[in-house]
């Protein structure tokens, strides 16, 4: 049965709809996924614990996305960079994602970042080392690089300066373009004045000398500032070749829709919850359909929103959450035990939107599973108001 026993005393009655897998990957735009990882349910995996991965699955996800015709963006903040996910289980994962994109004919670029580094105060050349540590791994992997925020930076950088130094270094040494990464404190409060700056308006200027300076060396830039009308903004002041990546969870379709001054790519954590409706969204703008690319999204702004309402670094529960009710893990557990980041009527919520949505490709899987979780949880019977 695909009923829902939902806390409070409601039922919902789970519905159906078959998805067509694209041939191809969009045309029209480049769109990447930020993928989970999946963890082995029989390790450690509690806070603080070096993170431990099912490897098999973990992988057979990426591959989901692929088929779908999205690109995969590895070892970003979904992947719980900075929240149960340590480096040396982030270079495994970026080495073994990376030959098995190669295998697949898929696209794939990953996190460069400083995470090696313990807490606590470190040198400027210490941040710029770790980066170029990592830069190399990825490299070396196959993959492209997207230079990620760096919690060390942040607390070490003086102003503006500090920031193109190190970052100049880096594009000089990448030998290929780079998407740079501008993650906005909704995601991680400790980015608080990142590119020497708490004024967004400034910040922007310093973060445009970086890419003018050297624009053949950047690919394009990830915005992840929950702001469409900066987003906007910023990608018509891009030198010519440069890509603006949205990162907007909140308000994607209209940014990759765009105007007629230009439209954004896209990097998101959400099209890993998504990916059947994004494939289907992507081939109506291919062929120029824009209502039908209008009416496949729609639904999923709601349930996007809700996955990433605040606190906002908590959306990778959720991800993972829909990942298991849709059969792609055969648990409810995260690396950092993060699973424990939301609430059971968060949860319940969820499931009514992804089901709207169209995005319980089995519902009869999906009922059975979250009516165990919430007996679990919430207790049988028990009324969550």
């Amino acid at each position: 049965m695909s009923t829902v026993n939902l806390p409070g005393g409601r039922t919902l009655t789970l519905s159906s709809r078959d998805w067509v897998k694209p041939d191809n990957a969009p045309t029209s735009r480049i769109a990447y996924a930020a993928a989970h990882v999946v963890a082995d349910p029989h390790a450690e995996n509690a806070p603080g614990a070096a993170a431990a991965l099912d490897w098999e699955r973990t992988l057979a996800f990426r591959h989901h996305l692929w088929s779908h015709g999205l690109g995969v963006a590895e070892a970003m903040d979904t992947a719980q960079r900075g929240m149960g996910l340590d480096y040396t289980a982030t270079r495994e994962l970026i080495r073994r994602s990376a030959a098995e994109a190669a295998a697949a004919g898929g696209r794939i670029v990953a996190g460069v970042a400083t995470d090696q580094l313990a807490p606590g105060q470190v040198t400027l050349e210490q941040v710029r080392r770790a980066y170029s540590e990592q830069l190399t791994d990825v490299l070396t992997a196959g993959a492209a690089p997207v230079l990620m925020c760096s919690r060390h930076l942040a607390a070490t950088a003086r102003d503006a300066d500090d920031y193109l130094g190190v970052y100049r270094e880096l594009l000089d040494e990448s030998d290929k373009p780079v998407v740079l990464h501008w993650l906005g404190i909704a995601f991680d409060p400790a980015l608080e004045g990142y590119w020497g700056s708490s004024d967004v308006d400034k910040a922007t200027e310093t973060v445009l000398e970086l890419i003018n300076s050297n624009p053949a060396k950047v690919d394009g830039i990830k915005i992840s500032l929950l702001d469409a009308d900066h987003e906007i903004s910023l990608r018509r002041r891009l030198p010519a070749g440069v890509r603006l990546y949205t990162g907007d969870d909140f308000n994607y379709p209209q940014l990759i829709r765009g105007d007629e001054q230009g439209y954004s790519d896209a990097l998101l954590g959400i099209f890993a919850a998504i990916a059947p409706a994004a494939a289907a969204a992507f081939a109506a703008l291919d062929r120029g359909d824009l209502d039908e690319y209008e009416r496949i999204f729609a639904p999923t702004v709601p349930l996007s929103r809700h996955i990433f309402k605040k606190p906002t670094f908590y959306y990778k529960t959720g991800i993972v959450f829909l990942a298991w009710l849709n059969g792609h893990q055969d648990h409810f557990t995260m690396v950092g035990g993060l699973q424990s980041g939301r609430s059971v009527p968060h949860f319940a919520e969820l499931i009514e939107l992804a089901d709207a949505a169209g995005l319980l490709t089995d519902p009869d899987l999906a009922a059975h599973r979250a009516n165990r979780f919430f007996e679990v949880t919430a207790g049988e019977g028990v009324s969550i108001r």
